[in-house]
């Protein structure tokens, strides 16, 4: 199952990241992309989510130096823009890999894409990742990491039935009873052209 893969290349991405644990360290695909596409683009897309969990716990600190905040909103925003030209390449792959597929009569169009579900699932993993570590915390409190047991339970739950919907998802856009349709997210924020910041305007 695609699912199977994906959340196996998710794991090694994130062990990969924690060898270091570094927001600056240097970024290496373990995965050819002529020799297997989805998954280099898999792994790509939770380093990217890995990279900026790191971010977000950063920018939390309470006394930060404001230039250095400020200096790292940047880098989530760059990080966030990288983050979703990944989920639409790992949409194009899709396109592509069914683009063959005769549409049955009826066929339904779904609530999201499958990266965007696949978006999801790349960040349950760091979600399940962290949620683990505080279960086994050496000075967290016995009730600290009984509550962190459960909510762990929780998201391993989550997981499956995420990694079960995807896998449904692209079997019905392989036999035809599903298609997709894919909107680009167009961001204004980023483009000087439509923010008028960007553009120098008041």
């Amino acid at each position: 199952m695609f699912s199977d893969k994906a959340n196996a290349i998710f794991k090694e991405a994130i062990d990969n990241y924690k060898v270091l644990n570094s927001v600056d360290q240097a970024f290496s695909n373990i995965y050819d992309r002529d020799e297997d596409l989805i998954g280099h683009l898999l792994y790509r897309k939770c380093w990217i989510d890995s990279v900026q969990w790191a971010y977000e716990d950063i920018i939390r600190d309470p006394n930060i130096d404001p230039v250095a905040a400020l200096e790292l909103k940047r880098k989530i925003d760059a990080s966030n823009q990288d983050r979703t030209d990944t989920v639409e390449y790992i949409d194009s792959y899709f396109l592509d890999k069914y683009k063959d597929v005769t549409v049955q009569p009826g066929a339904k169009v779904n609530s999201e894409s499958p990266a965007w579900a696949i978006d999801r699932l790349s960040i349950l993993a760091l979600k399940i990742y962290h949620m683990r570590l505080e279960t086994t915390r050496e000075n967290a409190s016995d009730s600290h990491k009984a509550a962190c047991q459960k909510k762990l339970n929780v998201l391993l739950e989550q997981r499956k039935d995420l990694s079960t919907a995807i896998d449904d998802l692209l079997h019905d856009i392989e036999t035809g009873r599903k298609y997709m349709k894919v909107y680009k997210q167009m961001k204004m924020y980023n483009d000087e052209e439509l923010n008028p910041v960007l553009r120098g305007q008041k």
